[in-house]
C-alpha cells in the first residue's frame, strides 16, 4: 500500500505514465481507511470482551499517515477496551528486512516494544503488518511473555461473526 500510494511521485517525471500513476495513487486505500470512509458499520457487531493494544505498523503510521482509522475500527467493537502503551509509534524492529540486516538493533527494538506492550497486559495485540506480527510474537515468546498478535480485521471479522477470539 505504501509503495502504491507513491506511484505518482515515483513516476512524476515520466510523461507516459505520470497521469495514470497519479490517478491510481489517489485511489489506493488501506482497508482500515476504506472501512472508516464507508461510514458506520452495516453488519452488526457482537461483543468481544478483550483488552486490545494496537501497534502502529511503520508502513501505515509513518509512510501513509494511517493512525486513527485502525483505532476507530477497533474501538467500534462492543466490549473492546483499547489500551494505550508507551511509545506506540516506535518501530517493533521488523521494518521490512531490518530484522534480517540489523538483527541486534531489531532485537533491542522488539524487546523494548514487547516490554511496553506487556506492561499494559493486553489480551490481544493488533497490528496491520505481517512483519510486525511475526516480530512481536516471536520476541514476546523468546522473552517468556507470549502475546497473541492479530490483524485488526481479524477482530472485526470475529465481531461480525460472533466468534470467540482465543487469547
Amino acid at each position: 500500500g505504501s509503495s502504491m500510494k507513491e506511484y505518482d511521485a515515483l513516476l512524476a517525471d515520466d510523461p507516459e505514465w505520470n497521469a495514470r500513476a497519479a490517478a491510481f495513487s489517489a485511489r489506493v486505500r488501506d482497508v482500515t481507511e476504506l472501512l472508516v470512509e464507508l461510514g458506520p458499520p452495516q453488519a452488526p457487531r457482537h461483543p468481544l470482551p478483550l483488552r486490545v493494544a494496537y501497534h502502529d505498523a511503520c508502513h501505515l503510521a509513518h509512510a501513509q499517515g494511517v493512525r486513527q482509522q485502525p483505532r476507530d475500527l477497533l474501538g467500534g467493537i462492543p466490549g473492546v477496551e483499547l489500551l494505550e502503551f508507551a511509545e506506540p509509534v516506535m518501530c517493533c524492529g521488523s521494518a521490512g528486512i531490518y530484522n534480517l540486516v540489523q538483527p541486534d538493533a531489531a532485537r533491542d527494538l522488539g524487546a523494548r516494544k514487547v516490554g511496553h506492550l506487556a506492561a499494559v497486559a493486553p489480551d490481544i495485540v493488533a497490528t496491520a503488518n505481517p512483519g510486525c506480527t511475526l516480530q512481536i510474537a516471536s520476541t514476546a515468546a523468546g522473552l517468556g511473555r507470549p502475546l497473541k498478535v492479530v490483524h485488526p480485521i481479524e477482530l472485526i471479522d470475529a465481531s461480525i461473526r460472533g466468534e470467540r477470539v482465543e487469547r
